[in-house]
């Protein structure tokens, strides 16, 4: 929230709203003469969200609009209220710690629930019981790998088509078991829970994370005012590695050949690095938060 910079009176996106945990933040630095807008395609957060937010003393309170939906179209999204633009804008990435403790949502490994992990259950058809049910040895193998660089990729997807066709795999134990027993033992010593790859990897997949993602950043630049701060809490290396590729693509746009000396093609930057290198909890908020051990933060600046 530091980072942001947020001024009274200036308009904020909250591009994953959650429970408000930020965007009660938000407002109170905001004041009545601000806007706070929050996007969450959860109808719960949304809910829970409204709620807190109401909360806040009517004057002290900036103007709130919580839209439904998904930060990959915040084009539209924005375009649905009357905005001309933006001065900051937070995305918190991932998956939220009220969705991995609800059991009924099927994101943890750790719970013996439904294999579900959609982030918008209203609107998504394509579940994690019909991608582990359906799809061939090939695919699954593709998108765990490619979703989680998990090593046993291969091995993984072809103990789940051969465990699939004695029975169908419906829950979160049932595919901890055939990830536990398609990885060797001496690798399932290392790294944190064996199967929390192969989740990541499937949760992604059914939400489209990275290509919304990408969808995502692009437009939150674009609406920008100049002087206007993106900051992005990435959770894996894959998501990361797409927010800072973002970020360069947006602060180098140069495409004159290496060694010319005055710059010919004309691309200005657009986006100001602010933090090189992305900032990392420290020990004692992994200690309060063990999840936020795998946290990294990324903040650029509009030009």
């Amino acid at each position: 929230m530091d980072a942001l910079a947020l001024k009274p009176g200036s308009v904020h996106v909250d591009a994953t709203l959650g429970f408000a945990g930020h965007a009660v933040l938000a407002a109170q630095q905001l004041g009545r003469d601000g806007m706070l807008i929050g996007i969450d395609q959860d109808a719960t957060a949304r809910e829970e969200a409204a709620a807190r937010l109401a909360a806040i003393p009517e004057g002290e309170r900036p103007h709130i609009e919580v839209l439904a939906g998904n930060f990959g179209d915040m084009d539209e999204l924005l375009m649905s209220i009357p905005v001309p633009g933006i001065n900051s804008v937070l995305f918190d990435l991932g998956v939220s710690s009220v969705q991995l403790d609800t059991p009924s949502r099927g994101f943890s490994y750790k719970e013996g629930a439904p294999l579900d992990m959609r982030m918008d259950p209203g609107n998504q058809t394509l579940t994690a019981q019909e991608v582990i049910n359906t799809y061939d040895a090939a695919d699954l193998a593709r998108i765990i790998r490619a979703n989680s660089d998990e090593r046993w990729a291969s091995r993984i997807a072809e103990f789940i088509v051969k465990s699939r066709e004695q029975a169908p795999i419906t829950t979160s134990d049932q595919l901890v078991d055939v990830v536990k027993a398609a990885i060797p033992a001496a690798e399932r010593r290392r790294g944190g829970h064996p199967a929390k790859r192969t989740f990541q990897a499937i949760r992604i997949h059914v939400n489209r994370e990275l290509e919304v993602l990408r969808s995502g950043l692009e437009a939150a630049v674009r609406w920008l005012e100049p002087g206007g701060r993106i900051a992005v809490m990435s959770y894996h290396s894959l998501e990361d590695r797409i927010v800072k590729e973002i970020f360069a693509s947006f602060a180098d746009r140069c495409t004159c050949p290496p060694g010319l000396p005055v710059c010919a093609c004309g691309r200005q930057p657009i986006l100001q690095m602010i933090t090189r290198k992305p900032v990392l909890p420290d020990a004692a908020e992994v200690e309060r938060n063990p999840r936020a051990r795998s946290a990294k933060l990324r903040i650029a600046q509009k030009l």
